[in-house]
């Protein structure tokens, strides 16, 4: 009996090593979880239409309102009720001077003055969970301001911080996780240009980088195009194998990613004392 079991356990090896072998020249995941997106959507408000239909999407997508426009509260309200994150999408300055959205803060206001345009913002979204940058390639690099937003965020928990990303200079992700913030930034603009293709270039990209790296957050617009490519692709995300989540459960997941792999990589006390 023992010779009969000392044979087979060679062949049962064998068929494992070549199974995992099969698995990850298949490109199929070992071990982790299924790779997640999130998708946020933008500069809601200025048109109620398209803004519905944004509300309309499957699934938790974000819905990031501009404050001070026609049809925000009433979009606003109704994502909330349907059961998607509502945003502020907090205009700023940026380098190239373009005009600003009502409600935006400025590099020249003093610290009152900031707080005033920000909490006057928030108190038209008051089921705002979150707040992400509209523009601001110059005020999203200077960490003094960025600190005063993030106070008053601070002070709203367990309410999160996006950053768009609009400049390779942006320190506003470094300053929100200074101060204790919840965050996570953008990784994908899905219509940059608006063709087709190319947002469903974007798209497929996206999906890319979260299997790559275990998660992704694109950001889009109320654009015909972008929202028919969502209402198309978002319900074939689970035969893909990829999940969407909200931007609270993405920055989560994130969060737990990177405490596991700091306990993982720390070493233990008698390591460190070695």
């Amino acid at each position: 009996m023992i010779a009969h079991r000392t044979g087979r356990w060679p062949v049962l090896f064998f068929c494992a090593v070549l199974s995992w072998g099969q698995a990850v020249a298949e490109g199929v995941t070992v071990g982790r979880a299924a790779p997640a997106i999130a998708i946020v959507i933008d500069d809601l408000g200025k048109q109620l239409e398209p803004g519905r239909r944004v509300v309309a999407l499957p699934g938790p997508v974000a819905c990031a309102f501009l404050p001070r426009e026609p049809y925000t509260v009433a979009l606003a309200d109704a994502a909330h009720h349907s059961g998607k994150e509502v945003m502020l999408h907090l205009p700023m300055d940026s380098v190239d001077g373009r005009p600003l959205d009502q409600g935006a803060v400025t590099l020249d206001m003093n610290e009152g003055e900031f707080l005033r345009t920000v909490q006057a913002n928030l108190a038209l979204l008051p089921h705002a969970v979150g707040v992400n940058n509209h523009m601001g390639s110059l005020l999203t690099r200077h960490p003094g301001h960025m600190s005063w937003l993030m106070s008053e965020i601070l002070r709203r928990q367990p309410m999160f911080f996006v950053d768009s990303r609009t400049t390779v200079a942006t320190v506003a992700r470094q300053v929100a996780l200074e101060n204790g913030v919840p965050s996570i930034d953008r990784n994908v603009f899905l219509d940059n240009e608006l063709d087709e293709a190319r947002i469903a270039f974007q798209f497929r990209r996206l999906l890319k980088l979260a299997r790559k790296e275990g998660s992704a957050l694109a950001i889009g617009h109320p654009h015909p195009q972008t929202l028919a490519l969502l209402e198309r692709e978002i319900p074939a995300l689970a035969r893909q194998g990829v999940q969407l989540l909200s931007v609270r459960e993405l920055i989560d997941l994130q969060q737990q990613g990177e405490n596991t792999w700091q306990a993982s990589w720390s070493p233990s006390r008698r390591d460190a004392k070695n």
